[in-house]
């Protein structure tokens, strides 16, 4: 979260480097603008429903469809969220952890969700439906998953039924408290250690103060703890993934600093464990060093148009991604000193140009017919309420909140709950819900806050309802650098091609295109042949060429009859081998070799044909309704045994 900066001011680098780590935006792309949202009318209240209420209107587990979140029914399912703040550690680092004082906003949480020691959990679930929320994104350290001292008496005073609980104890009774009350649940790996976000504390990466490993245990225990709990919809992966002193989080080197291989890898090992969730994946916070002259920002989403995810389960992926008014495309939201430079804020953007600028971050994902065409969730943005006089921030929040509106945005705002002090003035003006020490509630819905029309437009305007259709899927797979194995059935044998790159498409897809000199391709599942039982082959030489020779003077590798290509191995981008799938039905064998070696030869229409899943590529791609039954390339001519081209078959 990065709600109020907490930059130290020190002459040092290390101090230049902490200031870069607060913040919450990106890069801008290279996408095209997105139109100004058209104004919004006048707010209407929320639509409050009781928990019973809530539990009837929606059915788990939840998916998606494009761009759509949709439950077990098909009906969209529109994430209303709030962040339930606290679990995910609320210690500023320096000061005695034990005085309130040491903690955000002077309010202690003991790795608990805030609130449950001054207001009954009832009675802050209630206010949840009262705001018109439907979700909530749970934060959690890595740290109150091993956290196994029981919370002080005093932390749970207005529950004590939590007494004696772990801090992981108190967590299961709220998520059962949320999900029986009809609100699904994303977890969300907020932190490491149980300081709050942000600057050089530990959390900058999902391996800072931990190993990959251990992140990853933490997720399948996770994930198998409340799988049984159909409600907890979602695994939010890692916040805002950021620099650390000395290195930049990349977008798919495939090292320890890896933060797409790294959410790919956690989002299959989730959906082996729980395979309802929602996978949710963040881009990248921030990289490199915030001063004039050198190389910084905020790329967030931008990378996912050259690099996107293929998950084992297709449609299960939704990307997040979190808007601040202080902060920038290259701006920390340090206001001064170390880490503050004179990029612009989204608060100097006009609405036209803020419109531009979140659409060429985030929400270019959205558009349809895209290798990455997903969901976007702002999972986190907020700005601070009663008492602000920030003019330039109640301008920012207005018009991202038309942003949200017209583009029907997935939002979580942060966060919901806080406290107030004993004058009854909120601690932390961010929050939705401030409590007193005897429970009396202050909130936004309670007058006197400047926020409550532009929370009453997000979550009053009618979006999408009803029955969302299914849509084909075209998922890339990247065999630059590793292997890219996303079939279940694949995954649970033998290495079926020794010491070459492979990659595999999902069960429900096939290979639908190829690039030369690279290690992309392309997976769909656009009229998809049903699989029969029985083993998968791999084809290593021509012994199934039959029929003619369909590609004079060069190698190939050709599917048995009946059955298609689901995926394929490489060395140095040679081909190497293919790996067929036997159909259920008989396949037609009538030919179509599509060459690809001086250009791209990609169908008109369908086929992902608003994006570029080999960029710099050439490619070759049958049409969706086709099946690639074979490969040819040559060693001849310096080719270097790359693909040339396919042969592409009719389903039907």
């Amino acid at each position: 979260m990065t709600g109020t900066p907490l930059l130290r001011r020190a002459a040092s680098a290390l101090a230049v480097l902490s200031a870069l780590l607060l913040g919450t935006t990106t890069a801008a792309g290279a996408t095209a603008p997105a139109p100004a949202p058209a104004a919004v009318g006048a707010p209407a209240a929320p639509t409050v429903l009781t928990g019973p209420e809530l539990a009837a209107s929606w059915t788990a587990p939840l998916s998606t469809r494009g761009r759509w979140i949709v439950d077990a029914a098909g009906n969209r399912f529109k994430l209303k969220a709030g962040n339930w703040a606290g679990a995910q550690g609320t210690w500023t680092g320096s000061g005695d952890i034990n005085d309130p004082a040491s903690h955000h906003q002077g309010i202690s949480a003991h790795n608990m969700p805030l609130g449950l020691d001054r207001a009954p959990m009832a009675a802050i679930l209630a206010d949840f439906h009262h705001l018109g929320l439907n979700s909530i994104r749970l934060p959690f350290s890595n740290a109150l998953v091993h956290d196994t001292a029981p919370v002080p008496d005093t932390a749970v005073a207005a529950n004590p039924q939590l007494k004696g609980k772990t801090p992981l104890q108190v967590l299961d009774a709220v998520i059962a408290a949320l999900t029986a009350d009809g609100f699904a649940v994303i977890l969300n790996n907020h932190t490491t250690t149980a300081r709050f976000c942000c600057g050089l504390d530990g959390n900058e990466r999902w391996n800072s103060s931990q190993s990959t490993q251990q992140w990853l245990d933490d997720w399948v225990f996770m994930a198998n703890r409340y799988k049984a709990d159909k409600r907890v919809v979602g695994a939010d992966l890692r916040n805002e993934v950021r620099r650390d002193t000395w290195d930049d989080p990349n977008w798919g080197w495939y090292d320890d600093h890896d933060a797409y291989a790294a959410f790919e890898e956690a989002g299959n090992r989730i959906l082996k464990a729980a395979p309802d969730l929602l996978i949710v994946m963040e881009g990248i916070n921030w990289y490199g060093i915030p001063l004039a002259g050198l190389p910084h920002g905020r790329p967030q989403l931008t990378p996912v148009a050259n690099l996107s995810h293929t998950l084992i389960e297709s449609g299960k992926l939704v990307y997040s991604a979190h808007f601040y008014a202080y902060t920038g495309p290259a701006n920390t939201g340090a206001g001064s000193g170390p880490g503050s430079t004179n990029d612009p804020r989204y608060q100097d953007f006009t609405p036209q140009q803020l419109a531009q600028v979140v659409d060429s971050e985030a929400l270019f994902v959205t558009r349809a017919g895209q290798h990455f065409t997903a969901p976007v969730w702002i999972s986190e943005f907020g700005a601070g309420g009663l008492g602000s006089d920030n003019a330039k921030e109640k301008a920012w929040l207005h018009n991202f909140t038309d942003i949200l509106v017209a583009n029907d945005t997935d939002f979580a705002i942060w966060p919901l709950v806080g406290w107030t002090d004993a004058a009854g003035v909120p601690m932390d003006n961010w929050a939705l819900l401030s409590y007193g020490a005897t429970g009396a509630r202050r909130g936004i819905e309670d007058g006197g806050d400047w926020r409550a029309d532009d929370w009453h437009r997000l979550v009053g305007t009618a979006g999408r309802t009803g029955q969302v259709p299914q849509v084909n899927h075209w998922n890339m797979l990247d065999l630059d650098h590793a292997d890219y194995n996303v079939s279940a059935v694949m995954s649970a044998k033998a290495d079926w091609s020794p010491g070459n790159r492979k990659g595999n498409c999902p069960d429900t897809e096939r290979l639908t295109g190829l690039a030369r000199s690279s290690g992309r391709s392309l997976c769909t599942d656009a009229a998809e042949p049903a699989k029969a039982g029985g083993a998968w082959t791999t084809v290593t030489d021509e012994r199934f060429v039959t029929g003619g020779d369909w590609a004079s003077g060069y190698n190939k590798l050709q599917c048995p009859a009946n059955s298609f290509a689901v995926g394929y191995s490489i060395r140095n981008n040679a081909m190497s081998a293919l790996l067929c799938a036997p159909a259920a039905t008989t396949l037609p064998v009538t030919n179509r070799l599509l060459w690809f070696d001086k250009g791209d030869n990609r169908p008109a229409t369908g086929g992902s044909n608003a994006s570029d899943w080999a960029p710099g590529r050439y490619k070759g791609q049958c049409n969706d309704t086709e099946y690639i039954a074979g490969v040819a390339y040559t060693w001849k001519w310096n080719h270097g045994g790359v693909p040339d081209a396919l042969l592409c078959r009719p389903l039907s």
